[in-house]
C-alpha cells in the first residue's frame, strides 16, 4: 500500500502528453540492465517496482517540465505575444479611437481614413514601443506560467482526477497566469492608450510615461488594473480552455492520422486552425471589459460608473467588436503558431492532442 502511495507520486498526468501511453511505462529493471551506469533499485522481497516517467523530449534536447522547458516556453510567449501585438497595432489603434471617440471614428474604413488623412501613415503605429514592451512581459507571464500552473494542479489534483478534470486545469492554471501576467502589462497598456487616443499628447513611451506619471502619479498606471483583469482573465480562459479542446477534438474526429504521425508543418497549421477559432470567442467573452479599460485609461479620473454610463449597456457589448474580432481572431491564431513553432524548434511537443485514459497505477509484485 505504501509503495502504490509512493508511485502514485511520481505519475505525471497523461493527458499533458500526446504519446502513447505505452511508450511512457519502464519496468526499473530493464533501466539498469539497460544502463549500467543507474544504481541497482531495491524493493522488499525482491519484488519488481514499475512506475511511469514523463514522456520524452527529442534526444539532447529540453526535457519536459525542467527549468528549461519553462524557460522555453516563457520566451516562446514573449515572441509570439510581443510581436503579434506590435504587427497589429493599426488596427488596435483605431479599434481604440473607435471606443473612445465613435462620432469621429464610426467605422473601420472610416477610422482609417481619418487617421490617415489626420496623422498620416507614421499615425498607424503610434505606441508600437510600449506595446511590445507591454505585450513581450505579458506573454512571457502568460505562457510561461501557464505551463507551470498546468502541471502544479495536474499534480495536485492526482493523474486520474487531472485526466477527468482536464478543462478546469485548463481554466484554473491560465486564470492563474493571466493574474500575474496582467501585473507586468498594465504600465505599459495605460501609456499606450493614452498615446494613441489622445493626439499631442506624446510621441510615444519615452515622453508619454514621464508625462502619464507626473499627470496621474506613478499608481495612476494601475488605475485600470482590475477592469483589464477583468478583460484578459476570461479571454486568457477561454483562449487557453478553447484551444486546448478544439485540437483534441480535431485530432480526434476530424483528423484520421495519430497526431504523433502528422507532420510538424500540419500540427502547426492545427495550432493557427485552432487559435483562431479560440481567438473568435475570447473576443466575444472579453470585449466589455476591453471598453471599459479604454474609456478609463483615456480620461482622468473617469470612473467604472463613468464608462457605464458613457457607453450605455449595448455600447459596452458591441462598440468596436467586429473590428476586435478579425484582430484576436488573427492575432490569437498567429501567436499559437508561433509558440508552438518555437517549442519545435527547441524540440518539444505542440500543444495539445488527443487525450489518452488515465494510466493506472501497477502495484508491487508480491
Amino acid at each position: 500500500m505504501a509503495f502504490i502511495e509512493n508511485s502514485r507520486q511520481s505519475l505525471v498526468p497523461s493527458f499533458l502528453y500526446t504519446t502513447p501511453v505505452s511508450k511512457k511505462l519502464f519496468d526499473v529493471d530493464t533501466l539498469v540492465r539497460g544502463n549500467p551506469t543507474l544504481p541497482t533499485a531495491s524493493s522488499n522481497g525482491g519484488a519488481s517496482k514499475s512506475f511511469m516517467i514523463p514522456a520524452p523530449s527529442e534526444p539532447g534536447k529540453i526535457a519536459m517540465f525542467s527549468p528549461a522547458y519553462y524557460a522555453a516556453c516563457t520566451a516562446g510567449g514573449t515572441l509570439c505575444c510581443g510581436l503579434t501585438h506590435m504587427a497589429v497595432t493599426p488596427l488596435d489603434l483605431v479599434k481604440c479611437n473607435m471606443q473612445i471617440d465613435p462620432t469621429k471614428y464610426k467605422s473601420i474604413s472610416s477610422g482609417f481614413g481619418v487617421l490617415l488623412k489626420e496623422q498620416g501613415v507614421k499615425g498607424f503605429f503610434r505606441g508600437w514601443v510600449p506595446t511590445l514592451l507591454g505585450y513581450s512581459a505579458q506573454g512571457a507571464c502568460k505562457y510561461g506560467f501557464y505551463e507551470f500552473f498546468k502541471k502544479y494542479y495536474s499534480d495536485i489534483a492526482g493523474p486520474e482526477y487531472a485526466t477527468k478534470y482536464k478543462t478546469l486545469i485548463y481554466l484554473a492554471g491560465s486564470a492563474s497566469a493571466e493574474f500575474i501576467a496582467d501585473v507586468a502589462l498594465c504600465p505599459m497598456e495605460a501609456v499606450k492608450v493614452r498615446v494613441q487616443t489622445q493626439p499631442g499628447f506624446a510621441r510615444g513611451l519615452s515622453d508619454g510615461l514621464p508625462k502619464f506619471v507626473k499627470s496621474e502619479g506613478a499608481l495612476g498606471l494601475y488605475k485600470g488594473l482590475v477592469p483589464l483583469w477583468g478583460r484578459q482573465i476570461p479571454y486568457t480562459m477561454m483562449k487557453f480552455a478553447s484551444f486546448e479542446t478544439i485540437v483534441e477534438m480535431s485530432y480526434k474526429y476530424a483528423i484520421p492520422t495519430p497526431k504523433e504521425q502528422c507532420s510538424k508543418s500540419f500540427q502547426l497549421g492545427v495550432s493557427f486552425a485552432g487559435g483562431y477559432v479560440a481567438g473568435i470567442l475570447c473576443a466575444i467573452v472579453s470585449h466589455p471589459a476591453d471598453n471599459l479599460v479604454s474609456f478609463l485609461n483615456n480620461a482622468k479620473g473617469a470612473t467604472v460608473g463613468d464608462a457605464v454610463k458613457n457607453l450605455g449597456l449595448w455600447g459596452l457589448f458591441t462598440r468596436g467588436l467586429p473590428l476586435r474580432i478579425v484582430m484576436i481572431g488573427t492575432l490569437t491564431g498567429v501567436q499559437w503558431g508561433i509558440y508552438d513553432a518555437f517549442k519545435v524548434f527547441v524540440g518539444l511537443p505542440t500543444t495539445g492532442g488527443v487525450t489518452p485514459a488515465p494510466a493506472a497505477t501497477v502495484p508491487a509484485k508480491v
